[in-house]
């Protein structure tokens, strides 16, 4: 697996993708601040990886972007190009939550049904999706077929599927066996070139693969390191001396050895 700037034409080229900007944001849950001032930008068009020791906010940082958390807020969370995007950014949970009683392909359309957009196009996305992601064979099966792995791999490609110019990921990858998490993360990265991202992850190799910028969280209130910005584009090859090396001082970012 390795750096692959081929561009994938089921989908529109995306328009140009807003960044998303974090200004004095301030989270509490009862007892327990979260944040605390936070300033932070996410680049538009890029791929952004947060990463950090459990419990410390990232998943909740995610969520006060998508708009699905707001009650304990202070600050302003906004888009560089003034659009309002509660419930426009695709949104990509640690849960797979797909609906049990539909069929795996159903599932990973499952925007355009509720919207009313399915189309035999739109299947037919879906089905080479799944044949891309191993999953040809499941299509037409229900998820409680599935195992962990491959139900959380139907639920990246549902979030694919959405086409969104904002896209939010909590650990998409974490449940995968190697092979298939490099095979995805190459998918992934052809899927949303031009896309604003935003990943949480536990994985400094894989922040390292996917990320233009990767920045640390700390404990809380959490607060977050300068931005740590790997060479070329993703997805980018493991065995690269030059990542290797960016991984030590990620690995020290994470241990505290490193303050930048």
């Amino acid at each position: 697996m390795h750096n692959s700037t081929k561009i994938d034409t089921r989908f529109k080229r995306r328009p140009a993708a807003p960044s998303v900007t974090l200004e004095q944001v301030s989270f509490a849950y009862p007892g327990e601040q979260i944040f605390r001032s936070l300033n932070f930008i996410v680049k538009g068009g890029q791929w952004t990886c947060l990463i950090g020791p459990s419990g410390c906010g990232k998943s909740t940082l995610l969520r006060l972007i998508s708009g699905t958390l707001r009650e304990g807020l202070s600050g302003r969370i906004h888009f560089s190009d003034g659009n309002n995007y509660k419930g426009l950014t695709a949104w990509m949970s640690q849960k797979d939550l797909l609906l049990p009683w539909l069929s795996v392909v159903d599932n990973v359309c499952l925007g355009a049904r509720l919207r009313g957009e399915m189309t035999a196009k739109k299947r037919s996305i879906a089905m080479s999706l799944l044949e891309d992601a191993g999953l040809g064979e499941y299509a037409n099966v229900l998820p409680s077929s599935l195992s962990g792995g491959m139900r959380q791999r139907v639920a990246l490609l549902r979030t694919l599927m959405e086409e969104r110019s904002v896209i939010l990921m909590d650990e998409p990858f974490s449940a995968l066996d190697a092979l298939t998490r490099l095979k995805l993360q190459d998918l992934a990265a052809r899927l949303v070139e031009g896309a604003t991202v935003l990943m949480v992850t536990h994985d400094p190799l894989e922040a390292l693969r996917l990320g233009h910028r990767i920045y640390v969280m700390t404990d809380r209130p959490a607060k977050l390191s300068d931005a740590l910005i790997p060479p070329g584009s993703p997805p980018r090859n493991p065995g690269d001396s030059a990542i290797i090396s960016m991984q030590a001082t990620l690995l020290e970012r994470l241990e505290g050895r490193d303050n930048s």
